[in-house]
């Protein structure tokens, strides 16, 4: 893993804009701490900052290739899992390697399938190639979009980074929002647009994309997407098949140089993953290392609701007991969320999660000290009807995870008091649900199912798989996700509702597949979203942030809020979502905390 950015420019000499280039890795340091690499030609500048994970000792980059005359040098950040079988592909068509990495042979595969490469691409990855000859450059996302890229067009200039905070280091970039970006902010975050970020002229690479830019411009096509197909197996065929799929993408992902271990929540989906890993570093005689995460005083505190049904202690322990691994417990303070709400705006570029995105962040610190490499359960919800929108039908036309429109609004001062959230938001949601691929021999169940997954994956899915990329990023830890392996999304993506709901329980075939893997306890737990404090004094703590944040008259927030409306959360109680499950009343009051930094910190105009 790593962080890359770049520049082609044809007005002006990339060499003498080198300087510039430094600035921008330096600010992706937390992502590469090992070693950095920049390389310029005339017309490209591309830098890199490197995380170790395999063949430590080759794989430097920025890494350059010539051959039959022609010069190509890429910067990438990512896993291939399936280097192997194309190391051998390649070296069948007369290609010689100097190492082992993945980096070389995804060098190769670009030299010799250019742009329809990706296609061939098993992996979480984003990249870029110069190709100096032809004066191209290719940049490229994976299938799902686990790992982020953006970019900026200017008139013969487009510079690209792994985070916006590098793209702001480039004087061409400015940290600029206008109301369609003010409208992108209140009506979705911390999701954003496909494509889009509310920073002006700031775009990012949407999951399955490429580009290509030269002197004629930049052109953007589709290389990858789910497509809607008959489904001819059984439960148990399919139950089978799905072991089969994910069995194989955890046991590709446990490849690595350096210690890995795996996220264990005790919940169906960490539970999984941990059961085929500790398997299979057993066959090796070794142990895994699992990692878990709760806050001070939970147990005092926690209450069950809807969403999350029990707490995961009791549950953590007998997966340890049942595989044997080498457990380690994290317990987070809540003077520690409140206190370092800034350092996960600093990991997004923008407002996200509040504390949600903090104890992750924090809970990567730790595992970083015991392991570089963590695999995480995030994506199994999202394709296999894990949430409530999948069993209730949406009929408010806006995102179910995303319905608190009122708050929203009520959120916005004068100024933008006509922007119009509601509207916004349902052209968004429509819009993607319309484009999701479908089968016309659908019964009007599975037309939906398709839809809400479709746009699930578009929008919420990319949340927290940008959450965890940032989080664990910001910590220098990668973190891996076998269940957004794009063979088994597409595979899921077919499955019939009847099937995927086996036994009548939500991701009932995900638990018929896994049946002899796990204690019947852990089998058939009711789903329990990531964690979060329930403890009084954080909402007070937060409380109090804001009030002093109110109190200032050089505060930020009162140009785009309304400030009486958010006396009034300090002054009242909130138990409805803002998003998703998690962030209700200290949330979203954490939310508005991370909304003044991220103005103030990044210096951001209006305009």
């Amino acid at each position: 893993m790593s962080g890359i950015a770049g520049f082609a420019d044809f007005s002006n000499d990339t060499i003498g804009q080198t300087y510039i280039l430094d600035d921008m890795i330096r600010s992706l340091a937390h992502r590469g701490p090992d070693t950095s690499g920049t390389w310029a030609s005339h017309a490209c500048a591309l830098g890199h900052r490197r995380l170790k994970v395999q063949d430590p000792a080759g794989g430097s980059q920025p890494m350059s290739v010539s051959i039959g005359g022609e010069s190509f040098t890429i910067v990438y950040n990512g896993e291939l899992y399936n280097a192997p079988r194309l190391r051998e592909e390649l070296i069948s068509k007369g290609y010689v390697f100097r190492s082992h990495s993945d980096t070389e042979v995804l060098l190769n595969s670009y030299i010799q399938w250019g742009p329809s490469c990706p296609e061939k691409l098993n992996g979480i990855f984003a990249f870029a190639v110069w190709e100096e000859v032809r004066g191209r450059l290719f940049l490229c996302r994976d299938k799902l979009g686990v790992k982020p890229l953006f970019y900026a067009e200017f008139s013969g200039m487009l510079i690209f980074a792994s985070e916006i905070k590098a793209l702001l280091k480039h004087p061409k970039v400015g940290a600029k929002i206008d109301k369609e970006g003010i409208s992108h902010l209140f009506a979705l975050a911390p999701a954003r647009i496909m494509g889009k970020t509310p920073f002006l002229d700031i775009f990012e690479l949407c999951a399955g994309e490429c580009m290509v830019f030269t002197k004629s411009g930049c052109s953007k096509h589709k290389y990858w997407q789910l497509c809607a197909c008959e489904h001819t197996d059984s439960a148990d065929k399919t139950a089978e098949k799905l072991n089969h799929l994910i069995t194989g993408a955890v046991t590709n992902q446990l490849v690595s140089d350096v210690p890995v271990g795996t996220f264990l929540s005790g919940g169906l989906d960490s539970s999984i993953i941990s059961a085929i890993a500790a398997r299979e570093f057993k066959r090796r005689n070794k142990q895994l290392k699992t990692f878990s995460v709760d806050y001070t005083d939970n147990d005092k505190y926690f209450t069950k609701n809807l969403f999350q049904p029990d707490s995961d202690s009791e549950y953590i322990k007998e997966m340890v007991r049942f595989l044997g691994t080498d457990h380690y417990y994290y317990e987070c303070g809540v003077e520690a969320l409140a206190q370092n709400l800034n350092l996960a705006v600093n990991a997004r570029d923008l407002p996200g999660m509040a504390d949600v995105d903090v104890s992750l962040l924090l809970f990567c610190r730790e595992i970083k000290k015991h392991a570089t490499v963590a695999l995480s359960g995030e994506g199994a919800d999202e394709i296999f009807g894990g949430y409530p929108w999948f069993h209730n039908e949406n009929s408010s036309d806006i995102f179910p995870w995303s319905n608190s429109v009122e708050i929203r609004k009520k959120l916005l001062g004068r100024e933008f008091s006509d922007i119009d959230i509601l509207g916004f938001t349902k052209d968004l949601y429509l819009n993607c649900m319309n484009e999701a691929p479908v089968n016309k021999n659908d019964s009007p169940k599975q037309n939906y199912i398709r839809k809400i997954m479709y746009t699930n994956a578009q929008y919420f899915m990319q949340t927290l798989l940008c959450r965890k990329d940032a989080m664990s990023m910001a910590s220098g830890l990668e973190a891996r996700v076998p269940f957004a392996d794009h063979r088994i999304v597409q595979y899921a993506y077919n499955i019939p509702w009847e099937i995927m709901c086996f036994g009548g329980r939500e991701k009932g075939i995900l638990r018929l597949a896994f049946k002899d893997s796990l204690p019947e306890n852990i089998l058939y737990r009711k789903k329990s979203p990531y964690p979060k404090t329930h403890h009084p004094l954080y909402t007070a703590l937060v409380k109090q942030k804001l009030q002093d944040t109110i109190n200032d008259e050089n505060n930020k927030i009162s140009a785009i809020c309304n400030m009486k409306y958010i006396q009034s959360l300090l002054n009242g109680k909130m138990t409805q979502p803002f998003f998703g499950q998690l962030m209700t009343g200290p949330q979203l009051i954490a939310f508005i905390i991370g909304l003044e930094y991220w103005l103030s910190e990044y210096n951001i105009e209006i305009v």
